[in-house]
């Protein structure tokens, strides 16, 4: 996991060749304007959300792991709060190959981090990771989706 602000994302562009391209990507386009739903940037490898997600609390959110893809997550109009575990402390669970996620049940985070609006936050496949924790009821956000 990596959590920084958007404007240094280029700094991590070595882990993944992809990364240079939601940089490039980042350049051309506003999210705050985007219209919300899944746009295309190199077909299924890489594309990007837009959407307003309604919040959950600690209580409610549930931590899930991705094998295929990388996720770049970036609140847009308010604080959102992530539950974290490293993978290797989570428990065996089912894994949905269709849409490359496992969910962990009732299992809660070790600990949690907060990004703001110009922040970013990367989960690997080994991160564990909880979204959508917000105080405010519904919130915008942009979820980058990475060929890992």
């Amino acid at each position: 996991m990596i959590i920084d602000t958007i404007s240094n994302l280029y700094k991590y562009v070595g882990l993944n060749p992809l990364f240079a391209d939601v940089v490039e990507f980042l350049k051309n386009n506003d999210l705050n304007t985007m219209e919300e739903g899944k746009h295309p940037i190199m077909g299924d490898r890489l594309f990007v959300n837009i959407t307003t997600t309604k919040a959950r609390s600690e209580e409610e959110a549930m931590l899930e792991t991705h094998v295929e893809m990388v996720d770049i997550q970036m609140p847009l109009d308010t604080d959102e709060t992530y539950g974290y575990t490293p993978l290797q402390c989570l428990p065996e669970t089912e894994y949905d190959a269709g849409k490359d996620i496992s969910f962990y049940g009732d299992t809660k985070p070790q600990t949690y981090v907060t990004c703001r609006p110009g922040q970013m936050v990367i989960f690997f496949p080994q991160d564990g990771h909880a979204p959508c924790i917000s105080e405010k009821p519904e919130f915008k956000k942009a979820i980058f989706k990475v060929k890992a």
